[in-house]
């Protein structure tokens, strides 16, 4: 539960609308800007045409922009397990951080702490998967890179919340069909361009320390294992 002094500050952006389908998934972003001011100025923006339905700042602070049961414009072209329209099925997390073009600053302890906290809140609303619970860069390979590789998955998976392989598999005999059944896409990755943007998404959130577009045996055995992880939250 998200503590007191961490429950979300209304702060309404009117880029939103209504949602076609239930709540299955969340994307989480960084939000590639100078600071917190700036990231809120731009989602609350009409003429941007962008928000998220939350904003965590660097010392855990939460700000609610659009309502949960509405649709927020966060995700953008994108796709995950056979659905293109994320935005109708996700809640967006913005979390305060540069990104790429700021030096991709580490995340606080306390704002991932706060992020764990508006998850589990978010999951006690919704019927949301493990296998569920992607980045940006996940939905939108070769497109976005948040958010990004400094992001603690492990430590997300470790307080229940997404999937994270413990324990390696053998190597993978279809790297890419398993890419596919984990999520990416779309489905067949039969184009060489977007194969690789899809294997750096993949080892930028799985193998941070050294992401690649070129598939190794260390690379497919991570692939394996989480593919079935993700056969296994269904």
């Amino acid at each position: 539960m998200i503590d007191a002094h961490r429950a979300p500050i209304l702060h309404p952006s009117p880029n939103f609308d209504a949602r076609d389908c239930a709540v299955d998934m969340l994307v989480l972003h960084y939000t590639g800007m100078e600071n917190a001011d700036a990231a809120l100025v731009r989602l609350c923006d009409p003429a941007a045409k962008v928000s998220a339905h939350y904003v965590v700042r660097e010392d855990g602070q939460t700000f609610s922009l659009v309502p949960e049961t509405a649709r927020a414009w966060h995700a953008g072209v994108s796709f995950w397990r056979g659905a293109r329209n994320i935005n109708a099925r996700s809640i967006g997390i913005e979390i305060v951080n540069g990104g790429h073009d700021f030096g991709l600053p580490a995340f606080p302890e306390a704002q991932i702490a706060a992020v764990i906290d508006l998850i589990a809140a978010i999951r006690g609303r919704w019927a949301i998967p493990d296998r569920n619970i992607v980045g940006h860069s996940d939905v939108a390979p070769g497109r976005k890179l948040d958010p990004g590789e400094r992001f603690p998955w492990q430590s997300l998976a470790a307080a229940g919340h997404g999937l994270w392989p413990d324990v390696m598999a053998e190597d993978s005999a279809d790297p890419l069909g398993d890419l596919a059944r984990i999520g990416y896409g779309p489905a067949p990755l039969d184009d060489a361009g977007h194969a690789a943007a899809v294997i750096f998404a993949f080892s930028q959130r799985f193998r941070s320390h050294a992401p690649t577009s070129t598939l190794d045996a260390d690379l497919r055995a991570r692939i394996c294992a989480v593919a079935g992880l993700a056969e296994a939250a269904r």
